[in-house]
């Protein structure tokens, strides 16, 4: 079995300080926000998975489905000698990116890059077992503040999966792809998933299912909240909201009070007063058309060279290369 082993770039307390500024900041803003990354603790991260199952949450379903017919294509275009992931968190639908590049005999390092050690652990030695002749190198990281590419085993495909870039917001994704053009190289290849708009119907319902899994979801950032910093909140006093922007053509997950209330963060000293029907932004999801994508990524200083999308049309993986 080839070696597995993991690079932390990210320091002991980033997390605890990330967090504490995030807090700080999104509590004592008008209007209320906190960015999504703080939903996936260990019971979060079981949450979403349950999410992925619900057949209101087509996203993952429509991205497998492209994989699995197109991931053949995909390998013969980069002819990757590495595999970059970047969010890899179980790495469940890498495996029919890391077989098409086995098959085609190119693939050398798969490079999965996480924030969750645990995951990237768990992951990264499952795969070194099922792939005896793959090369494991796990990177800790944060994407949003540096997507920790390897610099050399060029060509490398960059895979950057499950619409996540739809929960930066305009300013950050033109930050994200450029930072990330420059780490990559001429004859590299970015693969993006990204979530496209469709009916509001059936958007909404993908964020707010009737079994009620996303709404627990969204209420376990504040479950996160108080036992990371002490807080009191009363996931009870908050409703789970999901509505459609149609100017900025994302969706948005909200959190409700459903009465006046102060909530006190002892780990900051932040008391946080809701006035009821007053609502905390916790995600923004985004939905592009092919065009938006082509004309962000040409930004950034990538050309848009494949596109493919599922039977339905709900869901594109996008094939780019740098200018």
């Amino acid at each position: 079995m080839q070696p597995f082993d993991l690079t932390r770039l990210l320091p002991a307390d980033h997390f605890s300080q990330a967090l504490r500024h995030d807090v700080q900041h999104g509590l004592t803003s008008e209007p209320k926000w906190l960015p999504p990354k703080w939903f996936y603790d260990a019971r979060g991260s079981d949450l979403f998975e349950e999410i992925t199952r619900l057949p209101e949450y087509y996203p993952t379903r429509a991205e497998r489905a492209i994989l699995t017919e197109r991931a053949g294509e995909i390998a013969a275009a980069s002819k990757a000698r590495t595999l970059v992931e970047l969010g890899s968190g179980s790495s469940e639908k890498t495996r029919l990116l890391l077989d098409a590049l086995h098959e085609l005999g190119t693939l050398e390092t798969y490079v999965p890059v996480d924030v969750s050690e645990s995951a990237l652990t768990a992951a990264g030695q499952a795969l070194a077992e099922e792939y005896p002749e793959l090369t494991v190198r796990a990177v800790l990281s944060d994407f949003t503040a540096g997507p920790g590419l390897p610099p050399d085993g060029g060509p490398r495909l960059v895979a950057f999966l499950g619409g996540t870039l739809g929960n930066l917001l305009p300013p950050e994704r033109a930050e994200f792809l450029t930072t990330l053009r420059g780490m990559v190289d001429h004859g590299d290849s970015l693969l993006l998933g990204t979530d496209l708009v469709k009916d509001p119907a059936v958007l909404v319902a993908a964020y707010d299912d009737s079994a009620g899994v996303t709404a627990e979801f969204n209420k376990n950032v504040l479950n996160v909240l108080n036992r990371e910093l002490a807080a009191d909140f009363d996931p009870a006093a908050f409703e789970h909201v999901a509505l459609w922007d149609a100017e900025q053509e994302w969706i948005e997950m909200r959190l409700r009070s459903l009465r006046t209330q102060t909530v006190k963060i002892p780990a900051l000293d932040l008391p946080v007063h809701f006035e009821a029907g007053e609502e905390l932004r916790t995600e923004v999801s985004a939905k592009f058309r092919r065009e938006r994508v082509a004309d962000e990524l040409a930004a950034a200083g990538f050309r848009l060279s494949r596109w493919w999308t599922d039977e339905a049309g709900r869901f594109g993986l996008s094939l780019a290369e740098p200018m």
